[in-house]
């Protein structure tokens, strides 16, 4: 498919200060300041439109939309509006890993092979046990080659492989997509690579463990207990009327791109709005619960976030004052701010919080941007932090 150039140009201060519905009456006020800053900087960058949500001790206080959501049918950007998140998808696909270890129907230090029906094995490490802790925070030995990792995109629609055959053929020798390099030549736990293949994979166990679709899983322990009502795996499963338009900023211009789907979708296929999201973010940062709703023991949730480097445990490569991990869970300004973030064609998420839990950040972003348009993220994350502590401060 060719994509068409649209420019936006001048008609962008006005598109961006175009106010999409907030999350619900009664929320804090932000500053003139911040709808000049996020103006500017979508301006400056090109970016359609964009969502975010500010929390305050483990509350939403504030939500709101700026430019489109759909550039060609002027549709506004709202905290209601659908999107791809990107790698926070793993936060989504860890809280369901630890539900069934509360149910104690997976450990996160068994060998994963006590849960798989085909046998992985490292082949640089063949005598190594890998754990779904190490899965979950990325030390496991696996890594993505992308060569192969890129055609798990499907532009267009969803993917025609199932996960367990595109993981059997990447894992197992003889397959289309093994080889050696699939694997690090390092013992499991002793060196952190991010890994979305293996991330996949913690899915994947998910699955063969609950017995059902991690779609379903997650919409009955995690979506509809919490009111999640514009989230899904897949197109099919979201109320397209409500989805964004993806983006990619180009010197200036605008750019759509289809709307794709994920063969490895556990790492970062699911599809959620602002408001959604927030409330599964309120709930891991209350211990597990909001709005009466609870979706993990006060115990697992703190599991979940607890960061597992120390010094006297932490991969070789890993600097605690730079970087450390929880399950699907992470630091992020050098160990300042937690939670995860996401990366993909078309979108630039962050959902992350400060480490005393009192104040966090939920964005959306519908337009890739990169080299100097890519500062523009950066800086209007920045804004909306300091309007959470803003907010923090006069609550």
């Amino acid at each position: 498919m060719r994509f068409t150039k649209r420019l936006i140009g001048p008609a962008l201060a006005l598109l961006v200060m175009l106010p999409g519905a907030t999350l619900a009456a009664g929320l804090m006020k932000a500053t003139p300041d911040l709808d000049a800053t996020i103006a500017k900087q979508m301006e400056e960058a090109a970016i359609a439109g964009l969502g975010a949500a500010i929390l305050v001790d483990g509350r939403i206080v504030w939500a709101k939309g700026y430019g489109y959501a759909d550039v060609a049918k002027r549709a506004p950007f709202t905290p209601d509006t659908i999107m791809n998140i990107g790698s926070i998808t793993k936060t989504v696909t860890g809280v369901a890993l630890m539900r069934l270890v509360q149910e104690g129907k997976l450990s996160l230090d068994a060998d994963v092979n006590t849960y798989l029906p085909f046998k992985l094995v490292n082949p640089h490490q063949p005598g190594a046990v890998i754990t779904l802790r190490q899965l979950a925070t990325h030390t496991s030995g696996i890594t993505d080659r992308w060569d192969v990792y890129k055609d798990t995109y499907h532009y267009g629609g969803e993917p025609e492989q199932t996960l367990g055959d595109f993981l059997k053929a990447y894992f197992l020798p003889g397959g289309k997509h093994y080889s050696e390099e699939n694997f690090l030549d390092k013992r499991p736990g002793t060196h952190r690579d991010y890994s979305n293949i293996g991330a996949a994979l913690a899915g994947y166990i998910v699955e063969l463990k609950s017995g059902e679709p991690l779609s379903d899983y997650t919409r009955r322990n995690i979506f509809l207990p919490l009111g999640m009502s514009n989230t899904g795996w897949t197109l099919a499963g979201i109320d397209r009327s409500r989805h964004s338009q993806l983006y990619v900023s180009q010197n200036g211009m605008t750019i759509p791109i289809p709307l794709y789907g994920l063969t490895t979708y556990p790492d970062g296929a699911l599809r959620t709005s602002v408001a959604d999201l927030s409330r599964l973010f309120a709930a891991l940062l209350n211990d597990g619960a909001y709005e009466g709703a609870r979706i993990l023991d006060e115990g697992t949730a703190r599991e979940m976030r607890r960061f597992e480097y120390t010094e006297a445990n932490k991969p070789d490569n890993v600097k605690l004052d730079e970087k450390n991990t929880g399950i699907f869970w992470q630091s992020k300004y050098n160990v300042t701010r937690m939670g995860h973030g996401g990366s993909d064609p078309g979108i630039s998420t962050e959902m992350l919080a400060s480490l005393s839990r009192d104040i966090g950040v939920v964005l959306f972003v519908n337009t890739s941007t990169s080299g100097e348009e890519a500062r523009a993220n950066a800086a209007i994350f920045a804004a909306l932090w300091k309007q959470a502590e803003e907010m923090k401060a006069t609550k």
